[in-house]
């Protein structure tokens, strides 16, 4: 005869095999990070259709944890011990996306790149540089802000513009070149773009003289894109014909292995 314990935690598995209490504390993570990092136990009673008193007991196993913490406003924030989390998956990611980035050089001529919206910037996560001796250069793990990136407007244009209007008054739209785009009309009309022909381009807006082609990721578990960046000579209209099939051919791609280091 099974114990007591054994049998509740029968009980609680969920459909899948997995544990019931694991699966709704990640869902109240993500729940937290998509309303901005900060939420109150009302509103993610609200949104997960969970009890308080449940929602409450797992908050607190979090807070304990140190992974989620409670304001002096009652209200709970993610807490300090995700970012360890956080960084070291950003680097997996990369490492992940190296052989992909790879084949977009081979193919291109061109440096690659991978980058992530973290909270309201662009973090660089991966690159392997272009065999040209003139070729560009992104340090990984650069942050910069998305007005002004090919890469920043892939992801961007997925998001509502309410909410990119959001952003970019939190962010600020300064100008890194005079082609920069310096106003939330002017950006929301190039996302429309980027919507219509399905992909992005910087135009000389985050450094004269350089040129940059983006994609994002479908399906990735965080949003990513994907991007080449060349000298404005090399990166032609012409040039750009090639180039697009390719990086959405590869983003294809890479979306489906990201997709494998999931569970079904």
């Amino acid at each position: 005869m099974p114990s007591s314990a054994s049998t509740t935690d029968s009980a609680r598995s969920s459909a899948n095999g997995g544990v019931q209490s694991l699966e709704r504390a990640f869902d109240l993570l993500e729940r937290m990070a998509d309303a901005g990092g900060e939420v109150g136990l009302s509103e993610l009673s609200a949104s997960s259709g969970l009890p308080l008193p449940t929602i409450h007991r797992l908050m607190r196993t979090l807070v304990a944890c140190g992974y989620v913490r409670q304001q002096a406003n009652r209200r709970y924030a993610l807490g300090p011990r995700l970012i360890r989390l956080g960084e070291s998956a950003s680097r997996l990611l990369g490492t992940w996306a190296r052989p992909y980035l790879a084949r977009l050089v081979e193919e291109t001529g061109e440096t690659a790149n991978m980058a992530l919206l973290d909270g309201d910037e662009i973090v660089y996560v991966a690159q392997v540089p272009s065999k040209h001796s003139m070729r560009m250069f992104t340090e990984v793990g650069r942050r910069v802000l998305p007005h002004s990136t090919g890469v920043g407007k892939a992801l961007l244009a997925g998001f509502p513009p309410e909410e990119v209007r959001a952003l970019l008054a939190r962010t600020g739209m300064p100008a890194a070149t005079d082609k920069t785009i310096t106003t939330p009309d002017g950006f929301l009309a190039a996302l429309e773009d980027v919507r219509r022909q399905g992909y992005a381009i910087d135009d000389n807006e985050q450094e004269i003289g350089v040129r940059c082609l983006a994609v994002s990721v479908p399906d990735s578990p965080t949003a990513a894109a994907i991007s080449i960046s060349g000298p404005a000579g090399r990166v032609t209209e012409a040039a750009t014909e090639k180039i697009v099939p390719v990086l959405q051919q590869v983003a294809g791609e890479l979306s489906e292995a990201l997709a494998t280091q999931s569970p079904a």
